[in-house]
């Protein structure tokens, strides 16, 4: 676990809609798993970072990648997370972790990052 050896989990298979912070059906696994997690790591605070590919303006992706890292910890607490150990931040495109001119690229960049505090 990345979280607990690295302090830091980029959560793969976090889907949203496209220009949307809905989260797709086939996330709430990943998530169910972070919720278990976070069950036996009491002590543990999080930030959900939200990131975007570089489709669209800037300002634009910066107001959806906060609205995405929202819907995930909405999802946390949800499920039984205490919404005071979750903050979240956007980033937007700032932060790419592979090339946005490629569809696997922009797939990369579309990320929800997860750092223990």
């Amino acid at each position: 676990n990345d979280l607990a050896t690295k302090g830091r989990a980029v959560l793969h298979g976090i889907l949203f809609g496209t220009d949307s912070a809905r989260i797709r059906a086939e996330s709430f696994a990943t998530l169910d798993e972070v919720v278990r997690v976070l069950g036996k790591e009491a002590a543990w605070s999080l930030t959900v970072e939200g990131h975007t590919d570089a489709t669209g303006t800037a300002a634009h992706n910066q107001v959806l990648s906060e609205q995405r890292a929202q819907s995930v910890k909405g999802y946390l607490a949800g499920k039984g997370v205490a919404s005071g150990r979750l903050a979240t931040v956007g980033f937007g495109q700032a932060k790419p972790v592979a090339d946005n001119d490629t569809e696997l690229g922009r797939a990369q960049n579309r990320r929800v990052e997860l750092v223990r505090k």
